[in-house]
């Protein structure tokens, strides 16, 4: 979409420990990073950082940047690009920050600000995943375009972003969630609980017993591995309640947005041992009260990363039919099918493509109206 574009985005990676600066052109950062510490619990100060660390970047430009956009922590008015709500990393942020219209006053350039979910999806629609994926299908002889996308990141919280007809869909309250759906084995809790960094260790030490301080997702990893001293059965089998706590909620979305799927995260380094149970939960059944059967997501799913799955995804059931009353022939495929594959060009290059993209979106949308 934008990978050749010659225009210059700001962009930022803001953590509650540090700010990290930079530029993208063409899908590329130009500049090396610039880090501060966010110094996120005295307003005044992580304001001044930002304003030093923008101001660094565009310092090592040759040509004026057309814009600012990055991800920043939620809750928030991302439209209005203002930041507030119970934002633990940002604790001085809490009563209300009109951030977006702050840097746009300092520096004379349209500020876009997204939560880091949505840009990660449009990010691996633009630059990423789905690009790729239409590519190949072309090269397959396929016959379909896929345009929606839902975007999920295992990591720390269970992160979401769709992408909707090529377009980026922010809602009304820039509220797209599914960390609060329900948890597939406990309905009275959110899915997150089963599908986070927490879960895979809680879950680890309820199966083991074994309640070590400080055992991280990757040590369980190691252990489900045979690398590292463990209960390896108990390691694996947190993985896969994850994966089926996951797939559940990502059932749910496909359903309703009838969208492809990619996941990033550091977690999706045990993809081995999650997307088993994630693929099953997305391919069981559901029943009628008169006992029939129903898929749990109506289109047939397909493992994108396996190439035999890729190429049935690719062909489907196409078949040329005639026009009725005359010699013409169109292509019908009955086949509803959709498709989940790992990100290959990770999370964080995801955001920031999202965010170069969203914001040259976003000049281009305003220039033509």
């Amino acid at each position: 979409m934008y990978r050749f574009d010659n225009r210059i985005v700001i962009t930022l990676d803001a953590g509650g420990t540090n700010l990290v600066f930079s530029a993208m052109r063409g899908y590329e950062n130009i500049v090396e990073p610039i880090t501060l510490p966010s110094r996120a619990d005295n307003l005044d100060n992580c304001l001044q950082q930002m304003v030093d660390g923008f101001s660094q970047v565009i310092s090592q430009l040759n040509e004026k940047p057309v814009a600012i956009s990055f991800a920043f922590p939620g809750p928030a008015d991302y439209k209005e690009g203002i930041i507030g709500g119970y934002l633990p990393n940002f604790p001085s942020f809490r009563d209300g920050v009109a951030l977006g219209p702050f840097l746009q006053n300092k520096f004379g350039l349209p500020v876009y600000i997204n939560n880091d979910g949505d840009l990660y999806a449009f990010g691996e629609a633009t630059g990423g995943i789905l690009p790729e994926i239409n590519k190949k299908l072309a090269e397959l002889g396929g016959h379909k375009t896929y345009r929606n996308l839902l975007g999920f990141t295992f990591g720390t919280g269970l992160g979401i972003g769709e992408v909707i007809n090529g377009q980026l869909n922010l809602g009304n309250n820039s509220c797209v969630e599914t960390f609060c759906l329900r948890h597939k084995r406990l309905p009275d809790i959110i899915a997150e609980e089963g599908a986070a960094i927490r879960a895979i260790v809680r879950e680890y030490a309820s199966l083991s017993g074994d309640t070590t301080p400080g055992l991280t997702p990757y040590d369980i990893f190691k252990i489900a591995e045979g690398e590292h001293e463990g209960n390896q059965e108990a390691a694996k089998k947190a993985f896969e309640m994850f994966g089926e706590v996951a797939g559940d909620a990502i059932a749910t979305a496909v359903t309703l947005t009838d969208s492809l799927v990619v996941l990033g995260g550091g977690l999706t380094g045990a993809a081995k041992y999650i997307m088993p149970a994630l693929l099953k939960e997305m391919r069981s059944t559901l029943h009628t009260l008169s006992g029939d059967e129903v898929q749990r997501v109506q289109m047939r799913v397909f493992d994108l990363d396996d190439e035999l799955e890729f190429a049935k995804f690719a062909v489907g059931d196409s078949r040329e039919i005639k026009v009725y009353g005359s010699d013409d022939t169109v292509i019908y495929d009955p086949m509803k099918r959709t498709g989940i594959a790992i990100t290959r060009i990770g999370a964080s290059k995801a955001i920031m493509i999202g965010a170069y993209a969203y914001a040259l979106s976003k000049i281009d949308e305003k220039e033509n109206n």
